[in-house]
């Protein structure tokens, strides 16, 4: 843990977040320390934001120029220091049900792999620690790739190899509805956690060296993931429930689990998962778009129900200040070796303020910095502990 007078900011931060003055301007410390520990993070939806936007890929949209209609692109993530990304590939919970979870997973793959090679400049796949270390000294970023939501392998433990082989290195187990083998924070339960299958999967997992996402996943599923898996879990994108009441944030009692199992939760920046009132109109609007998609099946009709709504209600985006007392919870509660970043950019429509895209992650930093972090913390935060925790997963999977 921290050192004393560290322990009392995160108490305060824990009790009831202190305000903090903002940094107007990163200092040279911080831009030194960006320079020097490239941030990994865990999560970023640009796969399939393009998707959506774009069919015809980068041809269309040249990421090595500005591109303000998404939260990424080249320029952006070199000014913001990221040396590691885990590129999500998402498909939604429909997919369950329309059958095309697996085709709709591999168009964003192989979205991934052409930009790497359209950009060979700037970016290389990795496939282990040591490779993202690598590819980070050589100045380029690194590349994984990890499935938000378990309906990708339609039920496959098959599909599930395969998407390792293509560079697949983490798998989230649910999204917002409940697989047929895992139960989601966001939707009644089906299991009371795992299924039969749904533990299979975790023991694949662990056997090919494929982390375990425990983002999205309900509660008991969470407590059924750390009993069962030999290697050390993720929560790619999850922030403190304590802080902001959302069933898709880590309870204190989970944080503290996690850490047993020396996990690594990478705190999410989305406002809804932020900010406690934000939170708590989100959890409203799901229930809202669930009556909404039942009572109007055709698209059109749905949008503009949904978008009529929507207009109706304001949300507040919170601050980069609160992003860091989520931060200092969970290592208060965790410990500071069990944090990491996983911002979901791309993947949430509303930010805090002053962490609007890519380019920003120093100003993160820099209130960390002003709340007396150490050069050695902030090391773990921005990717030593992800790293410590890939290289066990690849130890499990050397062991079978």
């Amino acid at each position: 843990m921290r050192p004393a007078l560290l322990l009392f900011f995160f108490a305060a931060a824990c009790a009831a977040p202190a305000p903090t003055q903002p940094s107007d301007a990163v200092s040279a410390r911080v831009r030194a320390l960006h320079a020097e520990l490239p941030v990994i993070d865990g999560h970023n939806d640009l796969p399939g934001a393009m998707r959506e936007r774009t069919r015809t890929g980068f041809e269309s949209c040249d990421l090595s120029q500005p591109r303000p209609e998404f939260h990424t692109d080249i320029p952006r993530l070199f000014a913001g220091g990221v040396g590691a990304q885990f590129w999500s590939v998402f498909v939604s919970a429909s997919t369950e049900a329309s059958g095309d979870a697996l085709e709709r997973t591999l168009e964003q793959v192989d979205l991934v792999h052409r930009m790497v090679q359209r950009w060979p400049e700037h970016f290389e796949l990795a496939s282990t620690a040591a490779d993202i270390e690598r590819i980070r000294s050589s100045g380029k970023l690194a590349c994984m790739l990890g499935i938000e939501g378990g309906y990708s392998i339609e039920s496959s433990l098959a599909a599930l190899r395969m998407f390792h082989r293509l560079g697949v290195r983490y798998m989230t187990l649910t999204h917002s509805l409940s697989t047929a083998w895992a139960d989601s924070s966001t939707d009644a339960p089906r299991h009371g956690g795992l299924a039969p299958f749904g533990e299979d999967v975790v023991r694949e997992m662990n056997r090919i060296g494929m982390l375990v996402d425990i983002s999205h996943v309900s509660d008991d599923c969470v407590r059924d993931v750390l009993a069962l898996s030999k290697a050390p879990v993720i929560a790619s994108h999850s922030s403190a429930r304590a802080l902001a009441d959302h069933p898709r944030n880590l309870s204190d009692e989970l944080l503290r689990a996690i850490a047993a199992r020396d996990g690594v939760v990478m705190v999410n920046f989305g406002s809804s998962f932020i900010h406690p009132d934000t939170a708590a109109k989100t959890q409203d609007n799901l229930k809202v778009q669930r009556e909404l998609a039942a009572k109007f099946p055709d698209k059109a009709d749905y949008d503009k129900a949904w978008a009529d709504y929507r207009a109706s209600r304001s949300l507040e985006r919170g601050t980069v200040e609160q992003v860091a007392d989520h931060i200092e919870h969970i290592a208060r509660i965790a410990g500071v070796e069990h944090i990491g970043i996983g911002s979901d950019f791309d993947g949430v429509s509303l930010l805090p303020e002053r962490l609007d895209s890519v380019d920003d992650y120093p100003n993160l930093t820099q209130v960390l910095v002003d709340r007396n972090w150490s050069d050695a913390d902030l090391r773990k935060l921005l990717g030593e502990n992800l790293l410590r925790v890939l290289r066990a997963a690849e130890r499990v999977a050397a062991a079978n």
